[in-house]
């Protein structure tokens, strides 16, 4: 399995980065891992919707130039489709045996993913309702993605 994640901003926390690296080495075994990091736009409040747009569009673009070619690409938004861990990993391996193997995880920014990317989207999925914070989204992918590759591999992490 090869996995792209395409964030949006970088990461400043050191605690963020520890966790990621972490969670990048074990995905390292299961398959190739590499993370993208796009750059995200300055927001200055009060922000007007056709700011907002403007913004969400500048990300777009640069997640677009990012994508990689024969990938399937799965945007991560709060309005998408809530899987459990189980479900997203059978979702995974139904994916795999449809001849997929490079699957490309989107992040978006302090503003979300633009519309086009969701609907350009192979698949849209939600991890809640709440929002969480890009940076901090980008551990709990890593973590859910490790999790999902212990159950395709009938691994004890996931219990």
């Amino acid at each position: 399995m090869n996995i792209t994640v395409i964030g949006t901003g970088k990461i400043k926390e050191t605690y963020l980065k520890k966790g990621i690296a972490e969670y990048e080495r074990r995905l390292r075994n299961y398959g190739r891992i590499s993370i993208v990091e796009v750059k995200d736009e300055a927001i200055s409040e009060p922000l007007s919707d056709a700011g907002k747009e403007r913004i969400l569009d500048r990300e777009a673009q640069r997640i677009e130039a990012a994508l990689p070619r024969r990938s399937f690409v799965i945007a991560l938004d709060r309005r998408g489709a809530m899987v459990s861990s189980e479900e997203w990993a059978m979702h995974l391996q139904k994916s795999m045996n449809c001849g997929h193997s490079h699957f490309v995880y989107l992040i978006g920014g302090a503003l979300g993913l633009h519309e086009r990317i969701k609907e350009s989207s192979d698949w849209v999925l939600s991890f809640s309702r709440l929002t969480f914070p890009h940076q901090l989204m980008r551990l709990i992918l890593l973590e859910q993605l490790y999790r999902t590759a212990s159950i395709l591999a009938g691994q004890k992490y996931h219990k």
